[in-house]
């Protein structure tokens, strides 16, 4: 017969390596500034991520800022789910050579226009001021998907870009007001590069150009809260470079017989291709301050390092196949959000934020159709609910808008002599819904 402890710690046990597994799994890409999310399943996305490194109020305290573990006591579980919808489509233009149509792609973001999401945290605490942590979640990464058929084939087709994170933390309160904490950053990343080939000879289809690998990255997180008074607080979290060192064989098919003894002669079949990146560096400020027993307002300003990222974008010319690589600059962006919250009752408290990310490429609203992610608006509004004392649920949603993105890319031989021709046009008024819903179990 089980003992009274073993009744207690085994079904954790369980619910919590269930809960890890769905983190894991669902976790997706979704876009913020640059390719890095603030969406992942929690109460921050009613707030548009506002107090992101100050608010403190549950067990994913863990992503958003270590140190914030120190208000947590026991042991808390934060099951966080989520839906994305991007109405994500090109829209080509006169620009665009006529030899390569004029469909759009369809839906190109997720699963047409969805991708599920979420993370799992867990907090226990060892002592009033010793706490330790877990994160299974995944905030970094795009994905996409286009129809086979698609004018810009030759440039992009199916891209994905996916890290995710386990974070085991640790969090010390040093004085009555400072709390410090840390993480290590251990990231899983997936990678998968496809695009077309034109095959020029009459009665071939397009042949394919694949590449793809996985690789673990490590990094690490670092947190300061400070109580100025019981109402205020101050959040300092700063997360470090990871790299993701990805590379793999170059694979080709459906090629016609003379373009691979082409691509053969100059070294390009089977060809190992670097595609490493660096999900970069970024540092983030927050406060809360209750302003009464009603209201409180949050607030973030924050930056990233994306001019380290090292995105390349893969394709090829068959006529003259010199690189199967191109890259692709970027610039660091910067963040502000602005949210407040209002207890509406007992058990129900009121969520609502807006935030704005710069855009991370340099050629102003110009992207790549390999990466179509600009500058972004967010509007959030939500609820949570305190069910019981050991129990507390909560619904959000938040609008993203995009706004236009313009693609301009100028192929160096026409698409009739092998050519990935030119694709000109653009993303029309990108807009992206979330939906959430978050769990939380204090034990």
């Amino acid at each position: 017969m089980p003992t009274p402890l073993q009744r207690v710690f085994v079904p954790r046990t369980a619910v919590l390596a269930t809960a890890l597994a769905f983190g894991l799994l669902c976790s997706g890409p979704v876009r913020a500034g640059g390719i890095i999310a603030y969406e992942v399943g929690t109460e921050d996305v009613g707030l548009a991520a506002a107090g992101y490194a100050a608010r403190a109020g549950d067990a994913s305290t863990v992503l958003t800022n270590p140190a914030g573990m120190t208000r947590l006591e026991g042991q808390q579980l934060l099951l966080g789910t989520q839906l994305l919808y991007s109405n994500l489509k090109f829209s080509p233009n006169s620009g665009t050579s006529p030899e390569l149509g004029s469909k759009n792609g369809g839906h190109a973001a997720g699963f047409d226009g969805f991708f599920p999401g979420g993370g799992l945290f867990y907090t226990y605490s060892v002592s009033r001021d010793l706490k330790f942590g877990l994160a299974a979640t995944g905030n970094f990464g795009a994905a996409l998907k286009y129809d086979d058929d698609w004018a810009g084939r030759y440039h992009a087709k199916d891209v994905t870009l996916v890290g995710l994170s386990l974070l085991p933390s640790v969090a010390y309160r040093v004085t009555e007001r400072l709390s410090l904490g840390a993480s290590v950053n251990a990231m899983y990343g997936r990678l998968r590069n496809e695009v077309a080939i034109n095959n020029i000879l009459p009665g071939l289809s397009d042949g394919k150009l694949e590449i793809k690998d996985n690789k673990w990255g490590w990094g690490g997180n670092v947190g300061v809260l400070y109580e100025a008074s019981p109402g205020t607080r101050l959040g300092l979290t700063y997360s470090s470079r990871v790299k993701l060192d990805f590379s793999g064989k170059a694979n080709f098919s459906n090629l016609g017989p003379g373009l691979n003894a082409l691509l053969a002669s100059r070294g390009l079949l089977d060809a190992k291709v670097d595609l490493g990146v660096k999900v970069p560096q970024q540092l983030m400020g927050s406060f809360v301050h209750a302003i009464d027993d009603k209201w409180t307002v949050l607030g973030n300003v924050g930056w990233q390092n994306w001019k380290k990222f090292g995105q390349v974008q893969v394709s090829i010319d068959s006529s003259n196949p010199a690189s199967i690589t191109t890259d692709i600059p970027f610039k660091n962006t910067w963040h502000a959000a602005l949210g407040a919250q209002y207890q509406l009752s007992a058990p129900w408290r009121v969520n609502f934020g807006v935030a704005h990310d710069s855009n991370f490429q340099p050629n102003g609203s110009t992207v790549s159709p390999s990466l179509p992610v600009g500058s972004a608006w967010r509007f959030g509004i939500g609820a949570q609910n305190t069910l019981r004392k050991d129990f507390s649920w909560g619904v959000a949603a938040e609008y993203m808008r995009g706004g236009d993105l313009k693609v301009n890319q100028q192929g160096s031989v026409p698409v009739a002599l092998g050519g990935r021709g030119n694709l000109v046009g653009e993303y029309d008024n990108i807009n992206t819904f979330f939906l959430s819903a978050n769990f939380n179990w204090k034990f």
